[in-house]
């Protein structure tokens, strides 16, 4: 992800911190056959999600240090969703 300026960072906060919400309401649904994928995914996508909202929140407090890319992972961070497998 391009570097942002200081601008568009309170704005990329608060929808990384609405789609971890967002994330954290859903409810999975067993009869779908892609249940486990989704699942899966979504775990994955709350703690890149997570990671990235602590390097905004980080940057801001240091406004020299510029933040570092989302990893492809995050282990470690687990959402609801792992919580219910």
């Amino acid at each position: 992800m391009p570097p942002q300026n200081n601008q568009g960072r309170p704005r990329t906060l608060e929808s990384l911190v609405e789609l971890v919400a967002a994330l954290d309401r859903r409810v999975p649904h067993a009869e779908r056959s892609a249940e486990a994928r989704i699942a899966e995914d979504s775990s994955e996508l709350r703690a890149e999600a997570s990671l990235r909202i602590d390097e905004l929140r980080s940057a801001a407090q240091t406004p020299d240090v510029v933040a570092q890319p989302l990893s492809t992972t995050a282990a470690g961070t687990e959402g609801p969703e792992s919580r219910q497998r």
